[in-house]
């Protein structure tokens, strides 16, 4: 289901709108609403990117288990490169 929403754009940007919409074969309001889509999952990736970070750093705290940085971008090098590449095994903090 749909509902009605109020937007109050000022006239520069309604025009800009307006103008790329027109360029890219869309209407106004599908452009915003592709707008407010991707902006709203992008949100929703960033918050999810920070609670990762926060329940590794919590993991990080409880255990003590790290990995080298050097080691991790070397092993993805390698592997990106096809050569054969050791994991990097974590070490206490």
């Amino acid at each position: 289901m749909t509902t009605t929403t109020t937007l109050k754009l000022p006239d520069g940007l309604k025009a800009r709108i307006a103008a790329v919409a027109q360029q890219s074969g869309k209407s106004a309001h599908a452009f915003m609403v592709e707008a407010l889509e991707l902006q709203t999952e992008l949100a929703e990736l960033r918050t999810a990117f920070v609670a990762d970070a926060l329940r590794a750093r919590e993991e990080v705290a409880r255990y003590g288990l790290v990995v080298d940085a050097d080691e991790v971008f070397d092993y993805l090098k390698a592997r990106a490169e096809g050569k054969p590449a050791r994991q990097p095994d974590p070490s206490l903090i």
